[in-house]
Order: C-alpha cells, then structure tokens, then sequence
C-alpha cells in the first residue's frame, strides 16, 4: 500500500503545471532528436542540462531538480520514439537503439505500409512504456538485487550470447553473418586500449585515437548505402515503392504484433536493467527472439512487422528498466542514465538506495511523469503518422538529397571532423557493395557495440581470476549463456545438416 501511495504522491507532484509543461517540452524535443541521425539521447540530453539548470534557477532546489530530471527523462525515451520515424521511412537509424528498426520498416514502407509501420511503432513503444513503468513501480528493489551480482564474467558471457545470436540475422549464409561479425570486432578495437594505454590500429593518425564513432558507421551502412543504390541501379520507381493504402494497422497486422510487443516489453525491460547493456542490445535480442519463435522466419527483413514490434518495444522498456540501477543503486544502465545521474548531482541529489527516503517527491514525481510523457508520446504521434507517412511519397530527386544531408549534418554535429564524414562516404559505398553481394550489414554493427564491452569484461574477469577461464564456466550465470550461445549457433547447423542427410536419403 505503500507503493500506491507515493505513486500518488508523485503524480501530485507530476501534475504541477510547470512539470507537465517540462515533460511535454522534453518529449517534444525527443522525439525531434531521435528523428535527427547521429544525435542521439545522450547528446541531446547532454545538451539540455545547462538550458533546464538555467531556467529552474529560481526555484527551490528539490522543485528545480525533479523538473530537470522530468524534462531530460523526456528527452530520453522520448528519443527512443523518434528513432523509429527515419529508421522505417528513410533507411536511415535516429539512433543506435533503432538500427534493427530499419530491417523490416524500411521494407514496409517500400511496400506502402508506412503507416502501419509507424504506427505499430508508436502503439507498442507506449504499451513497452507503460509495462516497463509498472516494473519499475513493483520491481525496483529485487530486481536490482539480481543485477548487482551480475560480474565481468556474467557480463562477457551475455555479451558473447548476443553475438551468438547474431547468426538469426545470417540471411542465406551462416559464414557470411560470422565474417561480418569478425569484421566488427575488428573495427572495436580500433583506437587507445583502456587498460594498457597503448594505441591499436591507428597508425598513428590522432583522429583515430578515439576509436569508430558507432553512428558514423551505422549511418553510413544503412542510409547512405541505400542512397548509393538507388542511385547505381538506377532505381527511381518512386510510384510503387511511394503508394500507401492504408494509414492504421489492419486487425491481422495488431494481431501479428499483440505478442512481440508484449514480449519484446518484457525483454527489453530485463535487459535494461543490466548496467551497461542498453535499448541496443535489447532491440537486437527482440529481433532474433521474434525470428526464432516466427512461424515464417525467411520474411524478417522482407517487411514482417513483428520485426517492427518487437525491437521498438524492447528499446521503449528498456530505457525504462534503466532508470531501476540509477535511482536505487546508483549506477547509471546506459550513457544516457549516466548524464542524468550527473543531472542529479549537480542539485547536490545523490542517486541510490537512500533517494526514495530523502527525496521522494523527486523519485516518485519522475516515476509517476514518465506515465504522462508516455500518453503524451501517443497522443502527438499518432495523428502524426499521416504526416510522417508522406514524406516516403516525396520523389527521390528530392528525398536523396534530404537523406545525404541528414546524415552528414547529424555525424558532423557530434564528432566536428571532416575524417567521419569521409568515413561516413566510405561506409556508404561499403554498405552497398556488401547488401549487392549478400553479406548482412546487422552483425557487424552489433559486433562493433559489443566488441568493447566483450573485451573489458573478459580482461576483468580475467583479471580476477588471475588468468584462469574457468571462472566462465564455474560461475552458474555464466554458464548458462554459454549454453544457450552454443545452442544458438550449433543447432541451426545440426538441423540444416540433418535436412541435407534426409534430401540425399530420399535421392537414394
């Protein structure tokens, strides 16, 4: 009872006018940068803190920290709405969480089923808000006790799952997916190792000290990859790829998506709550479960909308789960978190066990306004889905040139260099000549997410086990993704040579 009522509480403190004026503003400028490429939740949310910390100086201190904390929450999952528009209608991902989104809303919208697309998108990113929310309400306190006892080994071990699980998104050949993999572990490594300090593949070029900016990269395979296509093939049909017959989803397609959106809710909520695995790694897991469990997994990524539903669900809910090690640990799930943890700092709020206790209007009134932002998402996107669904009808001798200019104008606003944007052309090119000749693009991007924290948990865990690899298979957790990753890749192989065995049985 009394979770009800500081619930209750916090949306008294939700309600204040100024609040729902900062959440609806945060919202509003979320979903605007997660439509814009290469800015992103993070930067937008970086942006933002000295704005609002201008704005709520006159307030009283705990009144000025909770209307922060709403209005860049906003821009937080409200970003993760925004990513989706792009993804689905220009091949081009917001943000990171949204690159799985353009698998299969790309080739819906193709199809004319841009609306439906969008709309499934904005329907499951609420339902995956508000059961994330309701999670958050009931399951703080336990479900934190799990995370924390997840270690470098536990960690390495999810991470290599996900990897593993990379092989749903082989296509046609298995080999290929794994090539693509090794290649974006490759370029993880590329830059100053943190551990030793020392410079990897950068031949001694300072601008690569840094690393590969991800967005970069991703930008360039899926957008411009795309634009490079259209442009060599010659492929101008702007009628049959603009016409749209339908805004809303048809019974079957709410159908379809009923339970990927649930499911997906579900995932990406648990994921979220794992520090440092994020709406990334959660949209790819939904993608690979909804192909796994899909009863005709050679249409993913020919426009099945449960590979809409799915990830934009799971990105929803996990930016939700996030926020369950930030107010109760202390210890930010995401970049993103992190900046809203210094948010909090920055009002002399320490995140953590004690928030609920010393500030509970704060915590409570964030919880109970991320239930009004998620409302207000809805409520302004839906109508917008007619509007956003236009703007596949506009002739490729226009919307080229939009999408080019979207992708350098959104990589130059985060990394400043001339370097990106010719890494951005190269990856264009790269991009084409790899989806021309089968190889899919996914993996690597994933592996180049992932490659990092692979290598800085298994060097801690390492570490801690003074060298020995048996600290991955004596930890129970651990184990268990091991299995599951060995499970993945051998028995696809295991029951494509079983059907080789019974086809040359039948010859005999």
């Amino acid at each position: 009872m009394n979770t009800l009522q500081f619930l209750a509480d916090g949306f008294s403190i939700a309600f204040q006018w100024q609040n729902i004026l900062f959440a609806l503003v945060g919202v509003i400028i979320g979903t605007a940068v997660g439509v814009l490429p290469g800015i992103g939740p993070m930067s937008g949310v970086a942006l933002l803190i000295p704005v609002t910390a201008t704005i709520t100086s006159g307030m009283p201190t705990d009144a000025a920290a909770a209307s922060s904390i709403i209005l860049l929450a906003g821009v937080y999952y409200g970003a993760m709405y925004g990513g989706s528009t792009t993804s689905i209608l220009l091949n081009t991902p917001g943000e990171s969480a949204s690159v799985v989104t353009t698998l299969d809303g790309y080739q819906m919208a193709k199809q004319g089923r841009a609306g439906a697309a969008l709309a499934i998108a904005a329907i499951g990113s609420f339902v995956a808000g508000i059961i994330s929310l309701i999670g958050l309400v009931l399951l703080a306190e336990p479900l934190s006790n799990i995370a924390i006892k997840f270690g470098p080994a536990e960690y390495f071990s999810l991470m290599l799952l996900g990897l593993a699980a990379v092989s749903g998104l082989a296509g046609k050949s298995m080999t290929k997916a794994l090539l693509m993999t090794t290649l974006g572990l490759m370029l993880g490594t590329i830059g100053i190792d943190a551990v030793s300090g020392i410079a990897r593949f950068t031949y001694n070029q300072p601008v690569l000290f840094s690393g590969l900016e991800f967005l970069t990269i991703a930008v360039g395979l899926f957008a411009l990859g795309e634009v490079f296509k259209t442009v060599l093939e010659r492929d101008h049909e702007d009628g049959t790829i603009a016409k749209i017959n339908r805004i809303l989803p048809t019974k079957q397609d709410m159908k379809d998506s009923t339970v990927p959106i649930v499911r997906g809710s579900l995932l990406g909520f648990f994921i979220g709550v794992l520090p440092g695995a994020g709406a990334t790694l959660a949209s790819f897991f939904s993608y690979m479960t909804e192909k796994k469990f899909s009863k005709n997994p050679d249409s993913f990524g020919k426009g099945n909308i449960a590979g809409v539903a799915g990830p934009e669900s799971a990105n929803n809910a996990a930016s939700g789960g996030a926020m369950i090690p930030l107010l109760t640990l202390g210890i930010p799930g995401s970049g993103t978190t992190a900046i809203l943890m210094g948010a909090l700092i920055m009002y002399n709020i320490q995140p953590g066990p004690l928030l609920f206790d010393e500030h509970p209007d704060i915590a409570w009134g964030l919880i109970a306004s991320m239930f009004i932002g998620n409302l207000m998402l809805l409520v302004l996107n839906m109508p917008l889905v007619r509007v956003f669904a236009k703007v596949i009808q506009t002739p490729k001798k226009y919307l080229l040139p939009i999408i080019i200019a979207i992708s350098f104008f959104g990589v130059y606003a985060v990394q400043y260099t001339t370097f990106d944007l010719y890494l951005l052309l190269g990856c264009g090119v790269l991009g084409y000549l790899l989806s021309k000749n089968d190889f899919p693009v996914a993996p690597l991007v994933l592996a180049l997410v992932l490659g990092p924290m692979i290598e800085n948990n298994m060097r801690r865990a390492l570490t801690i086990s003074n060298g020995e690899f048996s600290i991955f298979f004596t930890k129970p957790l651990s184990l268990l993704f091991i299995i599951i990753a060995a499970a993945w890749l051998l028995i696809p192989l295991l029951l494509k040579m079983k059907g080789k065995s019974v086809v040359i049985e039948d010859e005999s």
